[in-house]
Formats: C-alpha cells, structure tokens, sequence
C-alpha cells in the first residue's frame, strides 16, 4: 500500500501537469482548426489527433529503448512525428498569441509544458525504480555466478541490458564489463557472462 502511495504521489504532479497542459493547448489548435475552415467536430478531431500524436509517439520512443531499436540511429520515425506533433501543436499556440513577446510566451507555455510533462512520463517509464526488481534478482544472481553462461537467469540478462542502453544512450559508447559489474554489484566473472551474452544474443 505504501509502495503505490509512494508511486501516487511521485507522477500525480506529472499527471496533472500533462492534463492541465494538454487541455490548454488542445484549446488553442482546436481554435485554430475552426478559424481555418475546420468547423465543428472536424476543429475537435484536428485537436484530438495533434495532441495523441505526441503522446503515441513518445510511447514509441520508449519502446523503441526497451527492445535496442535505438542503435540505428538518433533520428527515428517516432521522433519525426513527435518533433512534428510538437511543431503543429506550438504552431497553433503561438497562432492564437497577442503579436507581442510575452503574448507569445505565455502561449507556448501549455505546448512546452506538455512536452515536457510526457518527456517525464516517458523518462520514469523508461527507468523504473528497481525497488520491485530487487527481491527477484538478489537470489538469480547468487545462482548464475554458480551456473555455466547458459544458465544465467533471463531477469538478470534484461535487466543488464537495459543497463547497458542506458549507459550506451547517455555515453554514446558501449558499456565496459568493469562498468557493468560496478553497477550491477556482481562478480567480474558473471558481468564477463552477461556481456558475453549480451553481445551475442
């Protein structure tokens, strides 16, 4: 029960930052789209499709970490369409502006709140307190030292991978055996195994 208080309390600011964001930049492309022959539902729908966009492309982004598609390149298709779902949403903010510096900034607040709340979402997502992971992997780790290569547990191996995707997005350079051992807390001989393994799976 504490544990998911906790959980509440960590990402309900960032829940209602991305609400409260959201709704006042789907105010203003919705305002746009009627001002520009986009009447009715159609101005609603426009609105819909913008801020989803966003948020169906940063929920890719994310998967796109988990399963190593990243490797291919920065530039990514989610990324295109998030970087253009952001682009048309502050488009619209800012059409909807007094023609003055602080109009403009005060309207592209919600855009950039909004980005920044689902960059957030996307971030905690992505990097999970190990809390949960902890319990599980403290006795697969005690057994794959024991064990041949073969034999090590697959938590532990996920687990090392998104370690080193982790390490290899932020360096922009793979993960060392001594590094992985340094984070993981495991012998040098079972952080050898994982990276063995992780190279060759």
């Amino acid at each position: 029960m504490r544990r998911y208080a906790c959980r509440l309390l960590d990402t309900g600011p960032v829940m209602v930052l991305a609400v409260i964001a959201g709704a006042g930049s789907f105010t203003h492309i919705r305002d746009t789209a009627s001002q520009h022959g986009q009447t009715g539902w159609m101005s609603w729908a426009v609105a819909v499709c913008i801020d989803l966009t966003c948020v169906m492309a940063a929920r890719e982004r994310q998967r796109d970490k988990k399963t190593s598609r990243t490797r291919r390149g920065p530039i990514t298709w989610p990324v295109l369409v998030l970087t253009g779902g952001i682009a048309l949403s502050l488009a619209a903010n800012l059409a909807q502006a007094d023609p003055t510096i602080w109009g403009w900034i005060t309207a592209a607040t919600p855009a950039a709140a909004f980005l920044i709340a689902i960059s957030m979402l996307e971030r905690r997502a992505a990097n999970p307190t190990p809390t949960a992971e902890t319990p599980e992997l403290v006795p697969q780790q005690t057994q794959a030292e024991d064990e041949p290569t073969k034999a090590l547990a697959p938590a532990l191996v996920d687990y090392a991978r998104r370690v080193a995707d982790d390490h290899e997005a932020k360096h922009g350079k793979p993960i060392t055996d001594d590094a992985l051992r340094a984070h993981l807390g495991v012998s040098s001989q079972l952080a050898t195994d994982l990276m063995r393994t992780l190279r060759t799976a």
